[in-house]
């Protein structure tokens, strides 16, 4: 029973991580969409250079996700 307890409260704890992960993008994503065109041009140039160098991946046209990097 107790193994069960940690068990669910475990996956609470992750489930809140990650909305709070889904809570900061939209945050990041309302402030970027607040700047002028040029400014969110830049981020999305700068983007595309970090998928050139592998350093991020294009999911879509104009989503980017940054490569996970396995902890050694």
């Amino acid at each position: 029973m107790q193994e069960e307890a940690e068990r669910v409260q475990a996956a609470l704890g992750e489930a809140e991580r990650a909305l709070q992960r889904l809570v900061d993008a939209r945050a990041t994503v309302a402030e970027v969409l607040a700047e002028p065109p040029s400014v969110v041009e830049g981020l999305r140039s700068k983007a595309k250079r970090l998928v050139e160098r592998g350093w991020a991946r294009q999911a879509r046209p104009g989503v980017f996700t940054a490569l996970v990097v396995p902890a050694d």
